[in-house]
């Protein structure tokens, strides 16, 4: 017998005690210690399954229908005798031994890390029972009818738009305007999430935190349409945090396409960083000062699909306004189309600049037009806050962002 398939059936047997020790477990402590099945009897039954396999080689396919059937039969057997013994109708140490039969065979065809996999995926199931309950009873019916919608305009209808361009100058992809609508909408569904685990102070601004990373600007739109007195101070520091990890973002890119770039950036762009974090910073600390309000979360729909559409549409404007202004003013100046990229991607505007840097575009040119690009993606978030977040959000926070998107303009101006 040849190393692989010693480690193929000794997969398989693995398969079956791993599951067949989660469930073990899980009855240790029963008063009635008859169990349906086994630590030994799950090895033995993933064991069956490689063999099984193995022998279609010899037997043909039908060897290993064969046995799977009798093994159901045994288990059907096992548990109409455990109903009548018991009273419970509960079938999941059923279905995990045909599981564990099927995962077993898994490994004897080829694919034995995904049989591994899928085993570990399923112990982990069995595991969470008591937590997965839990959770199902503080469920909500909005809570879930959310996240069924989320998943609805995600995984059906993201992947049937068309990924190509439509319109004057072919300005407008339904994908990747859907795309955004997704990701504004997935952004306010784990705000909501956070919130109810971590609470509003620190749910929020983890959630910035980590919805920075993809989309400041998405992010600003969600948390500012959640203004609410209760919550004010930790959506300041969330909306601070997640604009100064723009700046830092932006180096990095810089980085990895053009280093010579990043001496004249770097400054301009970490001291405005520095005043942002400082203001995101003060608010945290305002916010975890006060009591965590009683009762429900602040947030009250954990899916909203109105404001995405509405920053869909929006974006779509500028993406026409950009590309118009480009091929109406031509080779106009460098500067203006990167203030105007910078309202929508300043991710696209930053790699494009440091790119022709390294051809006939001048460094100081280029990393004038990314700081540009940068202020401009700055001012529409700030104005996005002033628009949906109200009068008393916005005198939190603009005061701040302009603050720092000043000291790193004359920074860049001084060096």
């Amino acid at each position: 017998m040849d190393l692989e398939l010693s480690l193929n059936l000794a997969t398989s047997l693995g398969i079956g005690l791993l599951i067949g020790a989660e469930r073990a477990w899980r009855a240790r402590d029963d008063a009635d210690s008859e169990q349906m099945a086994g630590i030994r009897t799950f090895g033995l039954t993933g064991l069956l399954g490689g063999l099984a396999a193995l022998s279609q080689n010899y037997f043909g396919v039908w060897a290993w229908i064969a046995t799977l059937v009798l093994v159901a039969l045994l288990v059907i057997v096992a548990y109409v005798v455990e109903v009548k013994r018991t009273g419970d109708h509960g079938m999941t140490s059923e279905v995990a031994l045909l599981l564990t039969f099927l995962l077993g065979s898994l490994a004897l065809v080829e694919s034995r890390l995904l049989a591994a996999a899928c085993a570990i995926v399923v112990a982990l199931l069995l595991n969470l029972k008591t937590r997965l309950h839990s959770l199902l009873h503080q469920l909500t019916e909005a809570e879930l009818g959310g996240a069924l919608k989320l998943l609805f305009i995600s995984v059906v209808l993201l992947p049937n738009l068309p990924n190509q361009g439509y319109g004057p100058w072919e300005a407008f992809n339904p994908y990747t305007t859907w795309w955004m609508v997704v990701l504004i909408a997935g952004i306010g569904f784990a705000a909501y999430a956070a919130v109810r685990l971590l609470g509003a102070h620190h749910g929020l601004v983890l959630t910035a935190v980590l919805g920075g990373m993809v989309s400041s600007t998405a992010m600003t739109v969600t948390l500012a349409r959640l203004d609410a007195p209760a919550i004010r101070s930790a959506l300041a520091a969330g909306l601070l945090a997640t604009s100064a990890l723009m700046f830092p973002r932006v180096l990095i890119e810089v980085a990895l396409v053009n280093p010579v770039l990043l001496p004249a950036l770097l400054a301009p762009l970490l001291a405005a960083c520095a005043v942002y974090t400082g203001g995101a910073l003060y608010y945290y600390r305002h916010a975890t000062q006060q009591p965590e309000a009683a009762g429900p979360p602040p947030l009250k729909n954990p899916f909203e699909l109105g404001p995405a559409l509405r920053f869909a549409a929006l974006l779509v404007l500028i993406l026409f306004l950009v590309e118009g202004a480009r091929r109406w003013l031509g080779d106009v100046g460098v500067y203006l189309v990167a203030l105007l990229s910078g309202l929508t991607y300043v991710d696209a505007i930053t790699l494009a600049l440091a790119n022709s840097a390294q051809n006939e575009l001048s460094e100081m040119v280029a990393a004038r037009g990314i700081f540009l690009a940068a202020f401009g993606n700055s001012v529409v978030k700030a104005g996005l806050i002033g628009m949906i977040g109200g009068r008393t959000l916005a005198l939190q926070t603009i005061p701040v962002m302009a603050a720092g998107l000043l000291l790193g303009l004359a920074v860049l101006l001084v060096a």
